[in-house]
Parts: structure tokens; C-alpha cells; sequence
């Protein structure tokens, strides 16, 4: 994908000519006699030599560099760019992506990610049941990893229609940084400066390109799977394996697309979604969705899929929600302590989704869930406690008005003590409309399947929006 072509070894290419010169010298008697008896044909055929050598070493010995490269494309040819955009994909060394997949086994100190970076990072194919069949076509279900949107997105827009090939066109320089399978890998390094070596090496590499230098940098973004607090180490604070890229004054002047933003300190961060495990590749697979969540029978007001969390903070809401749901005839629970495998299925997690017109999204390890985006795919109307789970993270993708598709209960005020009695207060109607909101908000959430053609697609999903964002927040800081 992103590897050069490998060239021909020079030196063998050289000898195995220069042989076959000898062996000929040698085979035709009267080559020799011209030689001796006609000096001007010998000058002549010394001087012919001399530039066949010559032009032997340029082609084998002097190989094109990759900033020589011919341009040939300007544009993808997956169709038409919408958006009025280019976006030019940086052909890093390898060691930043598609390197660091060669030791997948080890790039996540608690899991073995080689299922999950397989087919550009959606993962392994998911069997099929009657609740997830979309008729003909290509299976769109995917076991897809919660922290592995850089590698979908990296996939996403090198077949993408705005695409250009000519940096000199782009609006937008990506920067495809598997920022977060590696610092997943470093998690538990005691030595910061080994944490810290690729994404300083990354820096160095960055600043030294005439692309970087006209804007400074204000016009690159990258993409990392991982929440912004893994990348934001600050000297003195408890420390839980995160590196420092983020504090970087050079990534500080990028735009840094995250799952999750610091919302105080991350003014150059934007929120993207969590992957699910729907990867369309046609229109006709989201609209068969959308019309299969639409009819589907919820006979649950509400639900909650989660764990209990160690410590006071982390704690509480969830017990609470648990205590709650438990004691609710009206509550499905899918509690996934003791290393419940439903919890591991999407499948099973889908259905509890499905069947339920609320879904809680109490904040976990951190604000956000990827939880919040697979109660969307299922038309689910998400319940938040904490406004850093969504409103202030996915600005370019939810509405902007939160009542429109959500319901907010402050996690310490008095509602969260009472959920059914409040959620039981919210009438059928206003249910319906929030539902089909959140039913018509799945397409820009979702990632589509990253080798289907645009033409096929029809819709714009969660790269397109991303980027049409970018564009406007680089015109709107670059004179």
C-alpha cells in the first residue's frame, strides 16, 4: 500500500553485463580482427562502451529516489470528490504504521491485536445471524476493535475521492501516525525516553518537509484511536504509560482527530468516532439497516451493558445504574463483570440495544464510551451523565441541539437517583421523534468499509464528515 517498489540490485545487474561483454570478446574471432585492423573502429567501439556503462549506472546504481517520483494521478479513482477539498496522505517510513504491525502480537500490553489489525484495521469477519443479515452483498459485520479508528481511517482515505497524489493542490496534509497501537505497546515502558523516541522521531521527520514549512504545520491533522490522555503526559501526575506527542509545540499547531478530547486543554482536538462494528460498502446495506432498527420491537424502557469500576468517582454511577436496573422490571441488564462472554459478542450486545428505547452511557476509564456509538447503530436513544461523553467531544457529527436525539441527567443531581420514574415521564411521541433522529444520525457515525467505491456508497460517513470539517477549520486559521 504504502511501500516503495523494490529495485534491482545495481551491482549484480552491472556484473552480470559486463560477463556477458567478456564471453562475447571471446566467441567471435572476427570482432577481434576489426579491432586490430581498423583503429577507428576501435575508437569508436570504446567510445560506445564507455557510454553504455555510463548510462548502466544510471539507471541501476542511481534508482529514483521517492521525492523524484513521477506523478501521474491527481485524484482518486473511487469518484467524485465532494466538498470542495484535497487532502494529500503523508508516505511515511514505515516504522510509524504499517511497520509496527509486523509485531501486532505485542501492540497492546493487555491483548494480542493481530485479529484486530486484519482487513485495515475493521478486524475479523463476524458470522451472520437473522438479526444482522442485509440480503445480498458483501458481509459489512466486523469484530472491530474500540481503539483501532486510526487504521480504518488511514484505509478510508487513501481510497478516498478527495485524494490528491500532487501536494501542491492539497488543502489538508494527513499525517497516517499509528499513534495509539504504539503507545498501547508502550504502556507499561518504565523509561520515558524510549516511550517517547517514535513520536519524537515523527516531529523530526515533520518538520523537516518544505509541506510542513509553508503553513507551519496549521493544515496536517493525524488520527489516533486512543483517547488524548495517553498522549498527554505531564510531568509530576500520576503517571499510567501515556506519552507526551500532544504537548509536542509542533503537533500543538496540527489538528489531532481523537476519540477522545481534552476538553480544557484540547483546543487543537477534535472527537471522532468510536468504530463500531458496522463497515457498510453500498447504500443499499445502511438503508436495509436503518428500516431493520426502525421496526424493530423494544419491549425494554431502558438498559445498561457495563461493569463496576474500582474507586470512589468511577464507582458510584455505576453502582447506581446497576442497583437501578436490577430492581427494574422495565431494565435489561448486561453486566460484564467476571469476564462475561456476551459482553465480548457484538452480536449479543446489539440485541440488548435493539431492544431497549433508552440506553445508559456512564462514563468508564474515562468520559467516553464506544458504547455510545453501537446504541446509535441500534436506534437506541442514548442516556449520558456526563456532558464530556458526547457533547463536548463529536461537535462536527451530533446535532446541536442534545435534546434532539439524547437525554441528560446530571450524574450527582437528583435525577440519576430515579431513572425509570424520569425516562417513564418522556412521552411516546417525543420517543418517536428522538429515535428517528438517532436512526438518521447512523450513516455520518459510521465507518464505511474502506475498499468500497464512493459511487456505491451514496451517503457520507464519518471520514467524509471529518474531513469536510478539517477543511473548514484550516480555511478559517489560515489567512
Amino acid at each position: 500500500m504504502l511501500l516503495s517498489k523494490k529495485q534491482p540490485s545495481a551491482p549484480a545487474a552491472a556484473t552480470q553485463w559486463v560477463d556477458k561483454v567478456k564471453y562475447q570478446k571471446h566467441k567471435e574471432p572476427y570482432s577481434s580482427k576489426l579491432f586490430v585492423n581498423y583503429p577507428q573502429f576501435r575508437y569508436t567501439a570504446f567510445l560506445f562502451l564507455l557510454l553504455s556503462l555510463w548510462l548502466l549506472l544510471q539507471v541501476f546504481w542511481f534508482p529514483p529516489t521517492k521525492t523524484m517520483r513521477l506523478v501521474t494521478q491527481t485524484t482518486s479513482k473511487s469518484g467524485k470528490c465532494s466538498g470542495g477539498l484535497s487532502v494529500y496522505v503523508y508516505d511515511l517510513p514505515a516504522e510509524f504504521n504499517l511497520g509496527l504491525l509486523r509485531d501486532c502480537s505485542h501492540l497492546n500490553v493487555y491483548t494480542n491485536m493481530c485479529p484486530h489489525v486484519a482487513n485495515n484495521g475493521l478486524g475479523q469477519p463476524l458470522p451472520l445471524d437473522n438479526m444482522m443479515e442485509l440480503g445480498s452483498g458483501s458481509n459489512p459485520w466486523f469484530a472491530t476493535h474500540q481503539f483501532i479508528a486510526e487504521m480504518i481511517f488511514h484505509a478510508r482515505v487513501e481510497n478516498h475521492p478527495c485524494r490528491t497524489w500532487d501536494p501542491a493542490t492539497a488543502d489538508l496534509f494527513y499525517v497516517p501516525f499509528y499513534g495509539g497501537l504504539h503507545v498501547s505497546s508502550k504502556f507499561r515502558e518504565q523509561n520515558h525516553t524510549i516511550r517517547d523516541a517514535l513520536a519524537v522521531r515523527l516531529v523530526d521527520y515533520l518538520q523537516n518537509q518544505p509541506t510542513w514549512r509553508k503553513n507551519n504545520g496549521k493544515d496536517h491533522f493525524i488520527a489516533l484511536g486512543r483517547t488524548s490522555w495517553d498522549f498527554m503526559r505531564t510531568d509530576g501526575l500520576a503517571d499510567f504509560g501515556a506519552n507526551r506527542l500532544l504537548n509536542f509545540p509542533c503537533v500543538k499547531n496540527m489538528s489531532v482527530l481523537t476519540v477522545e478530547r481534552n476538553p480544557w486543554k484540547g483546543s487543537n482536538q477534535h472527537g471522532i468516532p468510536y468504530p463500531s462494528y458496522f463497515h457498510p460498502s453500498t447504500s443499499d446495506q445502511m438503508v436495509t439497516w436503518q428500516r431493520m432498527v426502525r421496526r424493530s420491537n423494544r419491549p425494554y424502557l431502558f438498559s445498561f451493558i457495563g461493569a463496576p469500576r474500582k474507586g470512589v468517582g468511577k464507582a458510584a454511577i455505576r453502582d447506581q445504574m446497576i442497583k437501578q436496573c436490577m430492581e427494574s422490571t422495565q431494565c435489561k441488564l448486561l453486566k460484564c463483570d467476571n469476564g462475561n462472554p456476551k459482553c465480548y459478542n457484538p452480536s449479543e450486545i446489539l440485541k440488548v440495544m435493539r431492544e431497549s428505547r433508552f440506553c445508559l452511557q456512564a462514563p468508564g476509564d474515562s468520559f467516553t464510551r464506544r458504547s455510545t456509538f453501537d446504541a446509535i447503530l441500534s436506534g437506541c436513544i442514548p442516556v449520558f451523565f456526563s456532558r464530556h461523553t458526547a457533547y463536548t467531544q463529536y461537535a462536527w457529527f451530533l446535532p446541536e441541539k442534545a435534546s434532539e436525539y439524547s437525554v441528560y441527567m446530571e450524574e450527582q443531581g437528583d435525577e440519576s437517583k430515579r431513572i425509570e420514574e424520569v425516562l417513564m415521564k418522556i412521552g411516546k411521541e417525543d420517543v418517536e421523534r428522538m429515535r428517528s433522529t438517532v436512526i438518521d444520525m447512523i450513516p455520518r457515525l459510521t465507518y464505511t468499509h474502506p475498499n468500497a467505491s464512493s459511487s456505491d456508497i451514496g451517503f457520507e460517513d464519518a471520514v467524509d464528515v471529518a474531513l469536510q470539517a478539517l477543511a473548514r477549520h484550516v480555511r478559517n486559521i489560515i489567512p
